[in-house]
Order: structure tokens, then sequence, then C-alpha cells
């Protein structure tokens, strides 16, 4: 069985609307202070997101035309900057794998062709945020190479 990953169309917005409800239950687990439970988009939103070249959207389908995962992305570049270098970063909003296909490479597809995506149109690194709270994800990106470059911190009050 073979998956392909493709930019998101808006024919993924259900498929998609339920794959951030699974991104944003394990946040709501881990900081229900912080999470609502809620979804990050609403569809109309999502068609707004999915047609602009400035947020590229993939999502991994496997033969049948299932969606198994998304990957949501932003172009970053600090132009005229006094302090950041002039570098085009891609940015990865959230890479979501459906529950039922965990562990069988649909994570790493995606994240794969976020690089050659991010390679071909010139970027010099791509970038994510991963919550503490969610340590398979961190582990999950750790396999594939990242490595932190900076660090959020709190102190609830």
């Amino acid at each position: 069985m073979s998956n392909i990953v493709r930019r998101a169309t808006e024919r993924d917005i259900p498929a998609v609307m339920k794959l951030l409800e699974q991104v944003n239950r394990v946040h709501h687990e881990g900081r229900p202070d912080l999470f609502k439970l809620a979804t990050k988009y609403t569809p109309e939103e999502l068609r707004g997101i999915f047609a602009d070249d400035a947020t590229p959207v993939f999502v991994c389908e496997c033969e049948t035309g299932a969606v198994l995962g998304h990957g949501f992305c932003v172009f970053q570049q600090h132009v005229n900057s006094n302090l950041l270098t002039d570098v085009k970063t891609l940015y990865i909003d959230d890479i979501c794998v459906d529950e039922a296909a965990r562990g069988t490479g649909v994570g790493r597809a995606l994240y794969e062709h976020i690089l050659g995506f991010a390679r071909e149109h010139g970027c010099y690194n791509v970038t994510l945020n991963v919550w503490s709270c969610n340590p398979g994800a961190m582990k999950f990106y750790e396999r594939l190479g990242l490595v932190p470059y900076k660090v959020g911190m709190e102190r609830i009050l």
C-alpha cells in the first residue's frame, strides 16, 4: 500500500477537521488550562488557508483516498530586520497523523515531503514548535533529526 502526499484541497476539509479535533484533544488533555476543547480553524478558515500559497497545507492519503494526516506550513522571512538575518523559513505549524495510522510512516512521509517542498522554494530551514505536554511528538521529531533551537518557558501565577 502506497501513500501519496499532496497539497490539500477543499474536498479534504472534513477529514482535516477530524484531524484538528485529534490534535486539539491531545493539547487539551495535556494543558486544559490553556486549550479549549475546540478546533484551531473553522471549515471557512481552512478554505482560505488552503488557497493561500503563503500557507501551504499538505495531506497524506492512502490508495483509497482516505486522508491519514496533514501538515500545515507557513513561509516566514524577516526582511530588513535590525536583528535577524534575511533567511526564508518554512514553519511547520502542525503535523497530525490520524490515531489509527500512527506508526505506519505517514508522519515521516509528510515531513519528508515538507522538507523537499522547503528546499524547492529556497528555504534555509524548517522550524516547528512542540508542546512539552506531548512527549510522543517530541520523540517523533527528534527521530526525524530535528533539534531544539529555542525553548519557551513559563511560570504559572
